[in-house]
This record gives C-alpha cells, structure tokens and sequence, in this order.
C-alpha cells in the first residue's frame, strides 16, 4: 500500500504543481486555449491565489515524504488539494463544463485516497 501511496503523492504533486503554475502565473498563456475558457470568469487575483494554493498543495504531499520533516503535513495538504477540487467540480458543474468536473473528481478522489492512506493506513 505504501507504494500505492507514493505513486498517488507524486501524481498528485506534478499535477498541482504543473496546474498551479500555469493557474497563478500563466494566465494569459491559457485564457486561449479552447478547454481553459472558464479563466475569463475568474477574477486574476482568485486565480493567483487558486494557483499558489495548488502549488503549496502539490509540494506538502512530496516535501514532507522526501525529507521525513512534518510528515503530519502530507494528509493535511492532500485534504486541502481535495477541497480545492470540490469547489472547481461545483463551479465547472453551474457552468456545465463537464470534462473539467471529471478531471475534478478524479483529482478529488486520489487526494481523498492520499489523505486517509497517510493519515490511517500507512502514515510516514
């Protein structure tokens, strides 16, 4: 289970990561693209902070691991990144975007599974 889980923290990791950047610092880069339409509707700042918000998220489910320091804090940022994914699928879903609720949910399980496998099954 514990690679089950490491596999999942690295998932999770690039992936907010990769999405926080280009949330908080590339706006304009994706406000063209045919999938990313919804950027219009969100104030700049509320991106910025959205985008900063998954950075952190995606670097507290791979730091923590890496270095064995504040371990506690892996199911914490799991949880956070989960919440963030719960209130884009509600967004995406008033705005009927439905591929972008799919990738939410996905998102939102695998954080959910990050969460409770660190916090109950096999913490670090």
């Amino acid at each position: 289970m514990d690679i089950v889980l490491w596999i999942a923290q690295i998932l999770l990791g690039v992936a907010f990561i990769g999405a926080g950047v280009n949330h908080g610092f590339r706006v304009e880069r994706i406000k063209t693209q045919a999938a990313m339409s919804w950027v219009a509707a969100v104030p700049r700042p509320l991106m910025t902070f959205i985008g900063v918000c998954e950075i952190l998220g995606g670097l507290g489910v791979l730091l923590p691991a890496l270095t064995g320091i504040w371990t506690w804090l892996i199911p914490v940022a799991a949880f956070g990144l989960a919440l963030i994914m719960a209130l884009a699928a509600v967004f995406h879903i008033r705005r009927g975007e439905t591929q972008a609720v799919v990738s939410n949910l996905v998102l939102l399980a695998l954080a959910a599974f990050v969460a409770y496998g660190r916090w109950m099954i096999v913490p670090l």
